[in-house]
């Protein structure tokens, strides 16, 4: 196995793909190099002499520049590498030549709603209108559970803290992922929690919401019922009676809603498990379906490799706003746009945001942008759809199951456990951690490291996708614990 990963022929740098010693010699293609230091696994290595204010190249693209003169052979990281990364920016539509997949039927099992969705979970959901109530829903969840029946997936009460002590855009972000998640194919059924006094009314929340089935999604004001709990037991075994009416069916995977996320990313992540999850990406666009990407702030320094492959000008200028917008956000609050990666992305080996962008982006694969969709929006058009959310893991896993994803595709270089309302699937971007923690990873990416060709893990990655959303198999987080809803707050909070 090569030790030392050249991802672009334009790149001045390489990847160790294992732990590296000082004072070895190592070839990469045609240039010899003698390490200076120990280089970790996943950190990067210069091939050349780059001088102090060059640019740093990998994936073909500037990833910062030097802050002092490199030697080939030096370790590339923190220590001698900046980000080039500034405030707003003017940007030009370059339309690259569209990538159109060819039509490829597959076909899942899963279960037809009334509303001409498809789910591939069928669960009865207990939504709360307000952390004041998170309590009570947990309780009907537990005394519920005897009407769960063999065709309920499970009955789960999902707590947050937000619904009352909030004003504008702050409470409209709380009303429209509520809603997002209350639409969701993935529930049969739902029971939705208030209070009574609460800033989140149920009627207000009904405006947002739009058009429901009144078999399918119910509501109970606590302060009205002597016995809440009990209230509400009356109803959900209603509403189990209604979900248990549901039987998987054949569905073709044009109706397959896929979200992509990263998390704890490391050095591999933008050679192995992001790019495996872009070609799944690609296949689900080729079946007819749709794919989310979101984390707008791993997309600042590679952003025009989305814009040039929007669909339209009007496209394109929705993504110039999400771009400008989310950054604007960042300068309210006097921070600076280039404030990442997080600690545990830098001892992975991820240097700088441009760095940990040009892989993040990579989970899109290569497919049209068709829509870009604001947070708390519901995914309308078939297709690559960008989504406005922040990097936070649980913000913006919920905010992608909220947009209609049936489930999440995560990939990771470090590990992590939570989950969100829909399946959330874990893809390593190394063996060591597959192997380490078997039960948090449902799919190893490393092995693309280890002689393995894109095409044959990603057809065997696909077929297990099917396999999920069919529920023949589970995503390993299904099992953990999946009882918490993380909303993006920006606002006042009386």
């Amino acid at each position: 196995m090569q030790k030392l990963y050249k991802i672009n022929a334009g790149d001045n740098i390489a990847v160790a793909v294992e732990k590296l010693s000082k004072g070895e010699r190592l070839s990469v293609l045609d240039k010899e190099i003698i390490l200076s230091a120990d280089v970790p696994a996943g950190h990067k290595v210069a091939l050349q002499d780059i001088a102090a204010g060059e640019k740093v190249i990998k994936y073909g693209f500037p990833i910062g520049e030097a802050t002092e003169n490199i030697v080939a052979g030096n370790w590339v990281h923190t220590h001698n590498i900046k980000s080039r990364l500034g405030s707003l920016l003017d940007y030009q539509y370059d339309p690259v030549l569209p990538v159109e997949f060819p039509k490829a039927a597959r076909e899942f099992m899963g279960y037809k709603r009334k509303d001409g969705k498809i789910g591939i979970r069928n669960e009865v959901w207990i939504i709360p209108t307000v952390g004041c109530v998170n309590s009570i829903a947990r309780s009907i969840e537990t005394a519920a559970q005897s009407f769960k029946t063999e065709t309920i997936d499970g009955i789960y009460a999902y707590s947050h803290p937000h619904g009352c002590s909030q004003l504008g855009d702050d409470q409209l972000h709380t009303q429209k992922i509520l809603s997002g998640l209350i639409n969701s194919p993935n529930a049969g059924s739902v029971l939705v929690v208030g209070l009574g006094c609460e800033n989140n009314q149920i009627s207000l929340l009904k405006e947002v919401l739009g058009d429901y089935d009144e078999e399918r999604v119910k509501f109970i004001v606590c302060q009205d019922h002597e016995d809440e709990v009990a209230a509400a037991i009356d109803i959900m075994k209603e509403l189990c009676s209604y979900a248990s009416r549901f039987k998987r069916e054949t569905c073709s995977a044009e109706h397959l809603v896929i979200g992509l996320k990263c998390g704890g990313s490391d050095g591999f992540s933008g050679i192995t498990a992001n790019p495996l999850v872009g070609s799944i990406a690609d296949k689900v666009v080729s079946a007819g379906g749709s794919a989310i990407l979101t984390e707008v702030p791993e997309m600042f320094g590679a952003e025009t490799l989305l814009m040039n492959r929007c669909r339209n000008k009007d496209v394109f200028a929705k993504t110039v706003r999400l771009i400008n917008n989310f950054k604007e956000y960042f300068m309210r609050y006097g921070e600076k746009t280039n404030e990442n990666p997080s600690p545990g992305n830098k001892a992975g080996g991820i240097t700088t945001l441009e760095d940990k962008s040009l892989g993040c982006v990579q989970k899109g694969g290569s497919a049209i942008v068709e829509d870009v969709l604001a947070y708390g929006d519901a995914v309308k058009v078939k297709g690559l759809n960008l989504l406005e959310a922040p990097g936070n893991d649980l913000v913006a896993a919920n905010a992608l199951a909220a947009a209609g994803a049936h489930m999440v595709l995560f990939t990771t270089g470090r590990g992590t456990p939570f989950s969100c309302p829909v399946p959330t699937v874990k893809i390593s971007s190394n063996s060591d951690l597959a192997a380490f923690k078997k039960n948090w990873i449902d799919f190893d990416a490393g092995q693309l490291l280890h002689g393995r060709t894109m095409e044959e893990v990603s057809e065997e990655f696909f077929d297990f996708i099917l396999a999920l959303a069919s529920g023949t198999i589970q995503a390993k987080s299904e099992a953990l614990d999946k009882h918490e809803l993380a909303i993006f707050k920006d606002g006042v909070t009386l």
